[in-house]
């Protein structure tokens, strides 16, 4: 659909994306979040913008993160038609015959039926509340722990998946609000039904994407295969240049651009046997970019892609940035490239991952819309004007009333029918003959602060590439002998992939709490293992060692202390 005469381009964009959680030499999950958000937020996304014609975004899509979805759809069948086991613990747990016997696993059942919003999930639940608080206090001691009978735990994690379905879920399934209704003693037949509901939403929700791609109600975009930091593969003193002074790894990713261009192409491949068709869009990991990144983009058939303000901003010069007040407002194009490179409102975005959560949702949509009116004002002498709002699809929804849902339904149909405002997709945008202006250098760097300071640079993090770089070494030597068979090769390349994931290095540093990083800290060192036993070389000693400590403890880890006597 062609904009109207004068009227400002808006393209609101949602980055869909969960690190990988399988196991693979167990083949079990080891923390829930992908089919947690499945059910919540992939579900409800798809389900808002099918009620509304209007409606238009972009939905961009992790290749593993598909995986994950298609792999859970598949457990769930099989556990129903062939009575295999759920390789998910809290799934399996759902609808288990017994409850959790020792008191450990008494607690930790409890702890992850507690890990919801408790003002938005629990709390809006009277049932689910009380439970949660005599969770509370189980905890704290073992004699009130041997209280709480088997009952207790069905019910409670029952209510967990409850409170974690979306909300289009709640209002039009009739398991859904039945089992909410009935509030407590929820039997095996009755956890049965919950699991078949969240089957059925496995399985609904990427046709319900492929169904909107394909009436042009959204565009589907793609992230490089596990999400890697590309520049950083390409080269790694690439962050120097919005991080002079950085301390980074000594040794550059070996095979670097290789690796970067397989992640691009065989995002795609993964994409098209979902949807059925090539992405024109690749939004690279946590927009992640570099002038050797573009044309690696470009060189694999994309069409546009995207990434922060900052990086723009580090890129113009002082001259242009006065000059070009609304400069982030628009397409460019690096000099010698056709690819089309957007800029993320950062302010904007933001506005709608960490402010509006507890607004009412039309003050929010109207304050919303106000920006958007004058950003539009501003810029009316310019033409070419698209305004690009880019943010996670997930993770802010949990802190929203009902999910979102009134934020968004509203969202969507005021700007639709604003006058000067255009509701559309990246690749529309480059159909209605939007010019790209050109940008004479870019400088590398992320949506996070315009650097790659959350993925490099400080010990842990430099360790954590440190790890890979030695993996990577090992799997080079392994390849390059020949020995393994075709079938082994490929399972090492995926796993290889998996460990060149971004979500890893992200969760390392002082800021993120201890319990967080101690299981991402563990998971990455088990796939870096799982890479070497696949290889069948043997498991450095160093995976043993914890990487981070988190923000509790984190100057005492021995690989940090390594790495700053290095």
């Amino acid at each position: 659909m062609s904009p109207k005469a004068n009227t400002t381009q808006v393209v609101i964009c949602w980055h869909m994306h969960q690190p990988y959680y399988k196991e693979q030499i167990s083949g079990k999950y080891q923390l829930p979040w992908t089919y947690l958000h499945a059910i919540k937020d992939y579900i409800d996304m798809a389900a808002i913008i099918e009620e509304l014609p209007q409606a238009r975004a972009v939905v961009n899509f992790c290749p593993t993160l598909l995986e994950q979805i298609e792999d859970y759809r598949r457990q769930v069948c099989l556990y129903f038609n062939a009575h295999q086991p759920l390789t998910d613990p809290l799934l399996a747990q759902l609808v288990s015959f017994t409850m959790p016997a020792t008191l450990d696993e008494k607690k930790q059942l409890i702890q992850c039926c507690l890990r919801a919003n408790e003002k938005r999930l629990i709390n809006s639940y009277p049932a689910y509340a009380g439970l949660a608080a005599m969770g509370k206090q189980a905890l704290k001691s073992e004699t009130q722990l041997d209280y709480l009978n088997e009952q207790y735990y069905f019910d409670l994690i029952t209510w967990y998946h409850l409170a974690w379905l979306g909300e289009t879920v709640k209002r039009q399934n009739p398991i859904a609000h039945l089992l909410i209704n009935q509030g407590k003693d929820f039997s095996l037949q009755n956890r049965l039904q919950l699991l078949e509901l969240i089957g059925e939403i496995f399985s609904n929700i990427i046709p319900k994407y492929r169904s909107l791609a394909e009436s042009n109600q959204i565009e589907l975009s793609v992230t490089p295969y596990s999400h890697p930091i590309i520049p950083l593969m390409l080269d790694i003193e690439s962050a120097h240049e919005a991080m002079p002074g950085a301390t980074l790894p000594k040794q550059q990713y070996p095979g670097g651009l290789q690796r970067a261009e397989w992640q691009l192409n065989y995002a795609k491949e993964v994409f098209q046997r979902f949807f059925g068709f090539e992405p024109k869009g690749c939004w690279p990991s946590e927009g992640a970019v570099s002038k050797d990144t573009i044309r690696l983009i470009e060189k694999c058939g994309y069409s546009w892609t995207a990434t922060g303000g900052n990086v723009l901003f580090n890129s113009l010069d002082a001259g242009e940035q006065r000059q070009n007040g609304d400069c982030i407002h628009r397409p460019y194009k690096l000099k010698d490239s056709e690819l089309y490179c957007y800029f993320r409102d950062d302010n904007l975005s933001d506005l709608i991952g960490f402010t509006y959560a507890d607004w009412n949702a039309d003050d929010a949509v109207n304050n919303f819309i106000h920006h958007l009116s004058n950003i539009s004002s501003a810029c009316k002498d310019h033409k070419n004007r698209v305004i690009s709002v880019i943010l996670d699809g997930e993770n802010c929804w949990e802190y929203y009333s009902h999910n979102g849902y009134h934020f968004l339904n509203t969202l969507y149909s005021e700007i639709a029918k604003h006058s000067e405002l255009h509701l559309t997709t990246f690749s529309d945008t480059i159909a209605n003959n939007t010019e790209a202006k050109e940008l004479k250098t870019l400088v590398a760097g992320s949506w996070v602060h315009g650097t790659f300071s959350t993925w490099i640079g400080e010990p842990s993090k430099n360790q954590a590439w440190n790890l890979l770089i030695e993996a990577k070494l090992c799997y080079d030597k392994v390849i390059e002998n020949g020995s393994l068979p075709e079938h082994i090769k490929e399972r090492a390349n995926i796993q290889l992939a998996i460990c060149e994931g971004s979500d890893w290095s992200w969760w390392f540093g002082d800021y993120n709490a201890e319990e967080s990083v101690v299981l991402f800290d563990t998971l990455y060192r088990t796939h870096l293992k799982t890479l070497y036993q696949i290889l069948g070389q043997a498991v450095p000693q160093n995976l043993n060692e914890r990487i981070s400590y988190g923000s509790d403890n984190p100057a005492t880890s021995g690989a940090m202390r390594r790495a700053n006597e290095d």
